[in-house]
């Protein structure tokens, strides 16, 4: 390698480490902030209809790991709980989308399929594409009663989307 090629690769290379340190940044920078969300922070009832049947669950909702993840705990006020579910919404800034790990009492076989989320004002569409039952989890705001709903659809053998479950949420204890 000639000199002049030698001092042209090593300027290219102190170029490159002197800029990065201008465009990198750290995790604890990068905060997922999200408006919608934040009115669901605090203490709800829930309350779900699925297949005639009506249950109460108590949620939590709140920011965590360094505002990345936006974390919803909920189960069902049996004891011991018939249902329970952590849920962790974050943020993929290069797909624009929200991504879901849905962790429930049924395990890790239907944790495996993560779900992907877009925003429309007020509603964020959550699409879990579970090989065998596809399901659509329709999280909607509503300013004026400050409630949420919850509207599960699946999509059944025959190709056609029915709903799966209904959740209402009114708060309980005060917003964080």
């Amino acid at each position: 390698m000639r000199s002049s090629q030698l001092k042209a690769a090593i300027m290219a290379l102190l170029f490159s480490f002197m800029c990065a340190p201008a465009v990198a940044q750290s995790p604890r920078d990068q905060v997922f902030k999200d408006d919608l969300l934040d009115n669901l922070v605090g203490e709800w009832k829930l309350v779900r209809k699925m297949q005639g049947r009506v249950t109460e669950n108590v949620v939590k909702a709140d920011w965590v790991l360094n505002h990345q993840f936006f974390r919803i705990q909920m189960r069902d006020i049996e004891n011991p709980p018939a249902y329970e579910a952590t849920v962790f919404i974050g943020w993929d800034p290069t797909e624009e989308r929200y991504v879901v790990h849905w962790l429930d009492l049924f395990g890790g076989r239907s944790s495996q399929t993560l779900g992907y989320g877009t925003r429309n004002g007020n509603t964020i569409k959550f699409t879990f594409a579970y090989p065998d039952h596809p399901i659509v989890n329709t999280f909607s705001w509503n300013p004026e009663t400050r409630t949420w709903n919850f509207l599960m659809q699946q999509k059944n053998p025959n190709k056609s989307w029915s709903v799966f479950a209904e959740d209402n949420l009114s708060r309980i204890g005060p917003a964080k």
